[in-house]
Parts: C-alpha cells; sequence; structure tokens
C-alpha cells in the first residue's frame, strides 16, 4: 500500500491501474468508480484504520478491453507496472507508472476507432485570436493553425472532433462547442517562447523556419504546450513525429461549425453515421484509407491544382479499367501507417510485423500496376511508394508466416533465421530424443543392458543402474542419489545438457525478444521513407475508391473553372438516391456572371413542404464539396466556378445550455453568414424568419434576402414560403434573383410530388395536403380549412378596400400561399355533409354566399 500511495500521489486525478500480479487492481475512490463504470465485482483486501480497503480489479490478459470502456467515457488511466523481475527480486516488487493512457493519446488498436483519428488538441489565446495544435500519435501527424475569433475557433472545433482538449486554466474562455473530455493545464505551459524552446529541443533545428510555422506565436505556444502533455503522458521518446506543418484557411473551402452540423458529412444532427455522405462514398479497403477520405471531406481543398490532379487520376483508373485490380491488392494490406506509429513506439506486436511484411510484399505488383498509367498524381504516388526491397526480405526471412499474438508466447521468429534460437528451440523440443539416444549409447558403453536415463523435478536428470549393477558403474560417473534397489549418476554431458534444457525456452525467450528489438530497430532506421509508403498507399486506396464510386453510381468528372459560375445538369442528391427505392428526379441548376454584368447569382426557390426544396439546396452544397474533394459528382455535368467558402441556415434547434432560443439561434447563424459571405460563397438558406411572427419573419426574410443579393453578391439558394419574396425577381435595382419551384400535383384527396424543378414562383403551398400525409385528425384538418377561408376572405377585403375594386383578381396571401383557385373551393372542400348538422349546413350555405 505505500508503494500504491506513493504512486496515486503523483496522479491524484486519475484511476490508477496498479499491477499485482495477473491483475491491475485498482483503491478506495478509485475502485468505487471503475466498479461502477465497468460493472466490476467491488471487493476489499485488508484494513486501513479499522476499515476495510476497497478493491476492484481487471485481468492484465484483457485490460484493454476495459480501458478502452474508460477512455470511450473521457477517463484518464496511469498504468503501475512491476518494472522488476519477481523471481529475481527479494521482498516486493519494484513498480512504476510507466505509461499514461488519456482519450486524445491512445495508441493501441484495441482502443482505436479504425476508420477515424484520435486527437489531441490545445488551444492557446491572445490578443490576435487563437492559436490551435493537434496531432494524432496514432498516424504520426503534428499540425497547427492560427484563427482570429471564437466563431473559426468553433469551427475548427467542429472540422477536427478532438478526442481530448487541452486549455490554460484561466478565467473567460468563451463557449466552446465541445462536449468531450478536456484538461486544464497551468497557464504558463502556453508560453510562446517556452513552446518555441521546446519544439526546437524535440525537433533538433536551430529555427521554425523550415515548418512554416515561424511567424505563428499562438500556434507555436498551443504546439509547446501539447508536446510537454504528450511526453509526460508518453514516458518516451516519440521518434514518428518527425515534423509539424501549418494549416491555413485560405487552402480550404471554409465552413463554419453550423455548416458542418447541417451538411451530415459524416455524422447527421441526431448522432447516427447512416445514410450520410460518408456512408455512401467510403468504399475504401483499408483503415487508413477511410481516415484519409474522412479527412478529405472535412476540409474540402481549393487548389485547383491539386484538385485537377485528383480528378484526372480517377479518370485514368476508369479510362483504364485498372481500379477493380488496384482494390483487390489493397484487400492484402492492413492499417500500415498506426503499424508504423506501434514500430516507432516500440509497442508493435509480432502480427504488426507479419502485415507490415506483407504490405510491403505487394509493393512491386502495385508499382507494375501503376506504370503505364499516364497521370501526374498517380506517377507521384508510384515514386513515393518507394523501393523497400531490403525491408521486406529482412522481415520475410525474420518473422514467423503465421506469428503468435504475443511475443512472450514464443515462435515469432523464423526458424532458420538464427543460428543460436535454432539450437535453444531443438533443446527445448527435442530433448526427449537426446535422452534416448543417450540411454543407448551408455548402455552400449558400459554393457549394463538396464540402465536407463531419467528425470524428476527435485534432481534433475539422471542415469539410474540397478544395486546389482552399480560396481560397474564407470569411472566418470558421479553418484547423485541413493535408493532401496538403485543407484543414480550424472556425467558431464548429461550436466551440461541438463543446464542447457532447463534454460533453453527461457534463453530461447530472451533470445527471441533481443532479435525482436533488433528488428524493430531497424525498421525504425527506416521509418520515414515507410510512413511516406503508408500514405501513398492512403491516397491511392481513396482514388481508387472514386474510381470504383463514379461507376458504381453514375457520377461523373467536374469542370472546375476560373469564370465565376455554378452550373450543374441533371444534379442529383448522393444520399437521397441511394436510400431511396424509387427514381431520384435529378435537376438542374444555373448560376452565373457574365462579362456584359448580366448575372443569375440568388434563386428564390418556392414550393410545397416535402416537394424537394432542402434536397435541391443541400445537393448543389454536396456536389460542390464532392467536387473539392478530388471526386466525381453525382450530376450529368458540373462546371464550377471559384468558391471559398459554404455557408447554411437549414434546420430549427436551440441551444439552451448558452440561452438561446430556436429563433435566436437561427437569427446567430444568418448573422455570421452576412457577414461572411462573398462573391465566390455558396450559400443555402431555408426558411429564414419562421421562428418568429408572420409579418416580422416576412421582414426579416425579404431584408436578408436582399442583403446577399446586393451586398454579399453570393451564390445563393433561398428556400421560402413567403411568397411575397418572389417579387425580388422583377424588383427594379435588385438584380442577379430569379424564381424556381418545385412542383406538386392533387389526385383525388391525395397530392403528388413531382420533385421537378422549375422556372418561376408557386402559386400554392400544400399545407394543408401535407398534413393530412402526416396523419393529422380528420376534424382537426376540417378546422383548418375554414380558418384558412376565414383568414384568406379577410386578407382579400382587405386589400380590396385598399387597392379598389379593379384588383380583385389579382392573388393575394397572407404571409402564405394564396389558396387558388377561390376561397370558395377551399371552403367547398372543407365541407362534409354527412358530419353537418342541419343547423351547421344552414350557417354553412350563409358563409358560401357571403365568400361569393
Amino acid at each position: 500500500m505505500k508503494q500504491y500511495f506513493a504512486a496515486k500521489a503523483e496522479y491524484p486525478d486519475l484511476l490508477l491501474f496498479f499491477r499485482m500480479g495477473d491483475f491491475y487492481e485498482l483503491f478506495y475512490d478509485d475502485a468505487r468508480k471503475a466498479a461502477r463504470l465497468l460493472d466490476i465485482t467491488l471487493t476489499q483486501r485488508g484494513s486501513s484504520a479499522g476499515a476495510p480497503i476497497p478493491m476492484a480489479g481487471v485481468p492484465v490478459h484483457s485490460y484493454e478491453s476495459y480501458l478502452a470502456r474508460l477512455v470511450a467515457l473521457g477517463e484518464s488511466v496511469a498504468i503501475c507496472e512491476q518494472i522488476g523481475d519477481p523471481a529475481a527480486s527479494k521482498g516486493l516488487v519494484e513498480r512504476k507508472v510507466v505509461r499514461i493512457v488519456t482519450p486524445g493519446t491512445v495508441t493501441d488498436e484495441a482502443l482505436l476507432d479504425e476508420r477515424r483519428d484520435t486527437l489531441l488538441m490545445a488551444v492557446a489565446r491572445g490578443r490576435s485570436g487563437y492559436g490551435l495544435a493537434w496531432a494524432d500519435l496514432a498516424g504520426g501527424r503534428f499540425l497547427v493553425n492560427q484563427v482570429e475569433n471564437e466563431d473559426a475557433l468553433n469551427a475548427e472545433l467542429a472540422r477536427l472532433e478532438p478526442a481530448e482538449l487541452l486549455l490554460p486554466d484561466e478565467e473567460g474562455w468563451p463557449p466552446l462547442l465541445f462536449d468531450g473530455a478536456t484538461r486544464r493545464r497551468a497557464p504558463w505551459l502556453f508560453d510562446p517562447d517556452s513552446g518555441r524552446r521546446q519544439l526546437l529541443r524535440f525537433f533538433g533545428v536551430h529555427d521554425l523556419t523550415g515548418f512554416g510555422i515561424e511567424d505563428m506565436p499562438l500556434a507555436i505556444a498551443a504546439a509547446g504546450a501539447l508536446l510537454g502533455y504528450v511526453e509526460e503522458t508518453q514516458k518516451q521518446n516519440l521518434p514518428h513525429l518527425t515534423s509539424i506543418a501549418a494549416e491555413t484557411a485560405g487552402d480550404a473551402i471554409v465552413m463554419n461549425a453550423a455548416t458542418r452540423r447541417h451538411r451530415e458529412r459524416d455524422s447527421r444532427v441526431d448522432g447516427a453515421h447512416r445514410h450520410t455522405l460518408l456512408g455512401v462514398l467510403d468504399s475504401t479497403i483499408t483503415p487508413m484509407g477511410g481516415r484519409l477520405l474522412r479527412r478529405w471531406l472535412h476540409r474540402p481543398l481549393r487548389n485547383r491544382q491539386g484538385l485537377g490532379e485528383r480528378h484526372h487520376a480517377v479518370a485514368t483508373l476508369i479510362e483504364q479499367r485498372a481500379d477493380d485490380a488496384l482494390r483487390e491488392r489493397f484487400r492484402g494490406l492492413g492499417d500500415l501507417e498506426r503499424i508504423l506509429t506501434r514500430v516507432a513506439l516500440r509497442s508493435a506486436r509480432p502480427r504488426d510485423l507479419s502485415t507490415l511484411r506483407d504490405g510491403l510484399a505487394l509493393l512491386p505488383e502495385l508499382r507494375a500496376q501503376l506504370a503505364p498509367l499516364d497521370s501526374p498524381r498517380l506517377a507521384t504516388l508510384m515514386a513515393e511508394l518507394g523501393e523497400h526491397g531490403e525491408v521486406a526480405g529482412l522481415l520475410a526471412r525474420a518473422v514467423a508466416p503465421q506469428p503468435p499474438l504475443k511475443l512472450a508466447d514464443g515462435g515469432v521468429i523464423a526458424d532458420g533465421y538464427d543460428a543460436e534460437l535454432d539450437e535453444l528451440r531443438r533443446l527445448s523440443t527435442h530433448a526427449d530424443q537426446f535422452l534416448l539416444d543417450l540411454e543407448a549409447r551408455e548402455r552400449e558403453a558400459t554393457g549394463i543392458p538396464t540402465l536407463k536415463v531419467g528425470y524428476n523435478r527435485v534432481h534433475g536428470y539422471y542415469i539410474e543402474i540397478s544395486k546389482a549393477q552399480a560396481a560397474r558403474a564407470p569411472v566418470h560417473y558421479t553418484r547423485r542419489q541413493t535408493l532401496t534397489g538403485a543407484e543414480r549418476f550424472i556425467t558431464e554431458e548429461l550436466k551440461a545438457f541438463e543446464d542447457k534444457v532447463l534454460s533453453a525456452r527461457e534463453r530461447a525467450l530472451a533470445r527471441e525478444k533481443a532479435l525482436y528489438e533488433a528488428l524493430l530497430d531497424a525498421l525504425n532506421a527506416r521509418l520515414e521513407p515507410l510512413k511516406r509508403c503508408a500514405a501513398a498507399l492512403s491516397e491511392l486506396d481513396v482514388l481508387a475508391c472514386f474510381a470504383e464510386r463514379a461507376q458504381a453510381l453514375d457520377w461523373s468528372q467536374p469542370e472546375l473553372t476560373d469564370t465565376p459560375c455554378l452550373r450543374i445538369e441533371r444534379g442529383r442528391h448522393p444520399v437521397v438516391e441511394a436510400v431511396r427505392e424509387e427514381p431520384f428526379e435529378p435537376n438542374d441548376l444555373d448560376l452565373y456572371e457574365d462579362r456584359d454584368g448580366r448575372s443569375r447569382r440568388m434563386l428564390v426557390i418556392t414550393g410545397p413542404n416535402m416537394g424537394g426544396k432542402s434536397t435541391y439546396m443541400r445537393q448543389t452544397a454536396l456536389i460542390v464539396l464532392l467536387a473539392h474533394i478530388g471526386s466525381f459528382v453525382p450530376a450529368a455535368r458540373a462546371v464550377i466556378g471559384p468558391i471559398d467558402r459554404i455557408l447554411t441556415r437549414i434546420g430549427a434547434g436551440d441551444d439552451l445550455a448558452r440561452g438561446q432560443s430556436t429563433f435566436m439561434v437561427e437569427m446567430a447563424e444568418t448573422s455570421y453568414i452576412l457577414h461572411h459571405a462573398t462573391p465566390q460563397s455558396l450559400v443555402l438558406m431555408d426558411e429564414i424568419g419562421r421562428g418568429t411572427s408572420t409579418y416580422d419573419g416576412l421582414a426579416l426574410a425579404d431584408a436578408v434576402a436582399r442583403h446577399l443579393a446586393m451586398v454579399n453578391r453570393c451564390w445563393t439558394l433561398f428556400a421560402t414560403h413567403y411568397f411575397e419574396l418572389t417579387a425580388l425577381a422583377g424588383e427594379p435595382g435588385v438584380d442577379g434573383i430569379a424564381n424556381v419551384h418545385l412542383d406538386a400535383v392533387e389526385h383525388g384527396d391525395g397530392l403528388v410530388f413531382m420533385h421537378t424543378v422549375k422556372e418561376g414562383a408557386a402559386n400554392r403551398s400544400f399545407g394543408l395536403q401535407v398534413a393530412a400525409l402526416a396523419g393529422l385528425p380528420r376534424a382537426t384538418l376540417q378546422q383548418a380549412r375554414r380558418r384558412l377561408a376565414e383568414l384568406e376572405q379577410r386578407s382579400h377585403e382587405t386589400h380590396a378596400a385598399a387597392v379598389g375594386p379593379q384588383a380583385l383578381d389579382e392573388p393575394r396571401q397572407f404571409a402564405l400561399f394564396s389558396a387558388t383557385p377561390s376561397a370558395v373551393h377551399e371552403a367547398l372542400a372543407a365541407l362534409d355533409p354527412d358530419e353537418l348538422t342541419p343547423k351547421q349546413a344552414l350557417e354553412a350555405l350563409y358563409r358560401l354566399k357571403s365568400l361569393l
């Protein structure tokens, strides 16, 4: 317990796994907490101050599954190991905390999601904004960035989704959109000068100019804090973190946190992962390819040259029919990226090395497949694969064809690789044959036919001769034991054999461990080119995935142009199309600005609920997003001009924790868009103003649409039920606005959605028909129809009094679509004669008369 208290004092806030033989034990509050979180038995051991000591434990051989559950819950665990040899120790075995496992620093295969990066992030703040640093320890990446304000910081948190966040322990931090594990650290750990010194020491350089971060003091401060935390928790060298790189906002299409939430690329708003863009797009074979695809989706590029090379590579794979063969080769690859990290951290297991061996063995075939393909990007990737014949040959010679899970089980090193190991194995596995041969030789040499060679655990190996024949024992026999009817002897040869055999297994395991460590040394000497090889394999997997998806889903290569435009022919929503059983109705989009000053930058989209307005808008954004990660797109043709941002205001939701109502969230997101949208931004606005009163909402929607069209001049899809906004398209002084609508047709008592985008404004909302489809009670719908008729009649009479009788035939609405062809038809449709009493029927006749 003294050992335990000494270790616990160093890490009072962490759960302490204290090694005791075949178990990791937890005591006191740690035991109570672990028993609750892991649903394990709470027991007791000994007593302290007259009270039993609470204890809970997990087996060493299966501790990783328990550790994974704790890390998933945001807990951190200190691992206190027995560092002495129990067999050689006198008294207590020495114990020491050898590692701290936190949600952001895990590298063990069992603790990681194989298709998602596990990131640790640190954030520093200053007068000019925030500095960010994040590391993927399992993948060996270390990156930094600086952002100007809270919105940009939250956008990065939404993009990267770190597993653990390090912040200075200071007051005044703004609300962050992060609900994972947060660690508060001493503020002085986030100092730019000390951070710079730490980075210089870690990378062994004189300055940071080569990394491109010398003029990023806040990012350097965050990187220093992160690096210190990693060294503190891992308690070992980190040779796989060989560089640090900066990401800048200008390299990628900007999306704020709200836009990322609405886009549902890899998870839905409700947290589900099915029916997302990633779910449709991800047919990668390897886990490292899947992680790279996810990173690309979260950071679409603006670099036209790089994107063009990706598109050309995908087209080449399709044209040469090379993607299927390439993907078939990838089925033999493992997660080389994470295996190399474990090699660097010296935690690689035997089967990691066999997987690496098998992967490297595939490289010649992959290079041969890529060689004839005429694509600049594929040629670059083939070069980055590199030549690793020496490493592949070493692993092929050294590692057994099917090694065991653990080094301690033995049999990891292949037979024939090391003569000393082969001899030790021969001794331990062929001892019986040696003894039979020795017995035969000794019988022949002594002439004693009853001579036997035996073994017991007390006295070891011996030669046994009966009492009657004992006098014939040779001089070189040494008496070991006397029995009633026999004498037992030992010889120098047998003694030497005994020493060899009894220690052969232990020595064989020790020799295997030494050879294994030498293998890790050899691999670490080639770590950097091996990492480049793994990165190239990841990208090839993603490009082959794009090629497969393009053919399977009938997608086409997008055209990226410098001309301001956004033209899509027969565009489709990739996720909706994938989940629908009936055929998806494709639609066109045409936004442009020509040299003569004519433009079409905003579409006011009207039509019924459930008609497809949101689908039409979202598919546009997804097509633009796919084009900017290098994928083909779900359209017959797509011509896309420069895009710097994708901004959306879609859906309804509150943020009660921050004191924001649904309407306040709507207005905050709208405000962000109005302040940040540029002429190269794609903006999606859905039902602005619906969270407040009719006239307030209409006024706000009108003002927002005008601002986007006249001030921001961005590419805008503006869906609305306010029919008044359709007048913007013809209003003098307001340029670039056009009306489109999605059609629906009534058929009997039902409603058929056409899902077809047509030019012009809709003339009806079909709100009551959609409510009927949703299953509202019949009486409720009848009441709604009567009330609608009254409202429309009142609006019609008010309008007639204001503008004169000549305008009575103009379709008007009360901030909703007009009920055409007439209010009388609506009132008649609402009547059910079988449900009316005579008095109600008479009242209905008078009401119809008044409407006429």
